[in-house]
């Protein structure tokens, strides 16, 4: 996300890092230069104004003309002031009063409303809450059975509704029978159109009324850029917005929505989408983002992941295996399906401080057929070469390339990394495993 703003943003950083001192002529240069990325990232020009603004009032002050470095100083400042402009802090959701909480979700068509649904279902419940799908878009063909799927999906209930039911009525009624779901927390799917109109708003603004919403949230798609921002105006004119959703943020080069919607319409991001999977679903930090903007990583959120993703007795009994070069492609495999639950690889290495900006991964493109590949030479295998690859003589690994549909020589490769990961992963075993067993501070 956002590859195309962070890689201008750090070309004119490298060359303010470049200077021992910084004049006030080449502050005014560089951002000249910042101006022109944030506007060609599609970021409101009124946003970008005042940003750069405030930026070069703070830039050419002692904070940085006397400072010992100062192009660091710059990069520290518009850190900061990306991520005030975007909210400074993480937004949480409503839940004062008393249960069940009402969280609506509006937006056009096409933005991920009804699959945002279930990931919003999927993350609450994760948090300790029991919600219930309520399908109240009867305009859209097939949106009601779409969200039954995924309401199965995540094991969540879904409020039996119907096309020929009135939305206002679905809603109502589910509100009344949310104790007999066990349900604390409704997530009402409303209907959208392909662009806003009054006959919408109209629909939107009587259930509205009727249901009382802790929440209003706009699931808007990122990659529209400035015309999310415009969505979000209108919504928010006739509804009175508390918070937006940034669907298909991992697709989004630019970052001008992420980046105007908090200055345009005084509503904060709440979450992001950030993948097709319903576990790709992140509560919105603007600072974490600021600094994913800028090429340094998102240790927290990796970090977070992970906790969700790996479970604390397995992550002890690989640190001994490890340790002991136990480590077989059984459990290899078993650490690449955790590894897919995270996220996409380039995803990850983006939040890994540096990697990201690394000129050798700048051409990689991970492909998660390469992984099912992996997985399906292996599962090629018998128990016994899966613990000990020492036995597939040529014979063996010819069978186990007809197996998967692959060569021998992919067959060879896979060995030779795995035994290279393995050696690899002893020694950091023996200094840096802490991280896996809960030593990594969240603070």
């Amino acid at each position: 996300m956002f590859d195309s703003l962070t890689d201008k943003l750090n070309e004119t950083f490298r060359k303010l890092r470049g200077r021992g001192r910084l004049s006030e002529e080449n502050i005014q240069a560089g951002l000249r230069e910042v101006r022109l990325a944030l506007l060609e990232a599609d970021v409101n020009y009124k946003v970008v104004k005042t940003l750069i603004e405030t930026i070069r009032r703070r830039a050419v002050g002692q904070e940085v003309l006397a400072s010992l470095t100062p192009g660091q100083q710059v990069v520290k400042i518009v850190y900061e002031e990306l991520a005030a402009l975007m909210g400074g802090s993480r937004a949480e959701l409503d839940f004062s009063g008393r249960p069940p909480w009402k969280i609506m979700l509006v937006g056009l068509q096409g933005s991920g409303k009804t699959t945002t649904a279930g990931k919003l279902a999927l993350y609450l419940k994760g948090h300790g809450r029991h919600p219930l799908l309520v399908p109240a878009d009867v305009q859209r063909p097939a949106a009601i059975e779409q969200l039954g799927r995924l309401g199965e999906q995540v094991q969540t209930p879904v409020f039996p509704s119907t096309s020929a039911m009135r939305p206002v009525d679905i809603t109502v009624k589910a509100l009344a029978a949310a104790g007999d779901f066990g349900a604390d927390t409704l997530i009402l799917d409303t209907a959208g159109r392909l662009q806003v109109d009054e006959a919408l708003m109209k629909e939107l603004e009587d259930i509205k009324g009727k249901v009382q919403p802790n929440e209003i949230l706009l699931v808007a798609d990122a990659m529209t850029g400035q015309e999310a921002v415009n969505v979000a105006q209108s919504f928010n004119e006739w509804l009175d917005l508390t918070g937006v959703i940034l669907t298909k943020l991992e697709g989004d080069a630019r970052g001008g929505a992420a980046l105007s919607i908090r200055a345009v319409v005084d509503r904060p991001i709440k979450f992001v989408g950030v993948g097709e999977k319903l576990e790709a679903f992140e509560s919105f930090y603007p600072d974490r983002m600021a600094s994913r903007i800028l090429g340094q990583g998102d240790v927290l959120t990796l970090i977070e992941k992970a906790q969700q993703t790996f479970d604390q007795e397995q992550a002890e009994a690989l640190v001994k295996k490890l340790r002991k070069n136990e480590f077989t492609l059984e459990d290899f495999q078993a650490q690449i399906r955790q590894f897919k639950k995270i996220g996409s690889l380039d995803q990850i290495l983006g939040m890994i401080p540096g990697l990201g900006k690394l000129k050798q991964l700048k051409d990689i493109k991970p492909e998660e057929g390469e992984l099912k590949k992996v997985e399906a030479i292996i599962n090629s295998m018998t128990p016994l070469e899966r613990r000990d690859v020492s036995i597939l003589n040529a014979s063996r690994r010819r069978r186990v390339a007809k197996g998967s549909g692959t060569s021998v020589a992919e067959v060879n490769a896979l060995i030779k990394n795995f035994m290279q990961t393995r050696k690899m992963m002893k020694k950091v075993s023996q200094g840096g495993m802490r991280a896996l067993r809960g030593g990594i501070p969240m603070g």
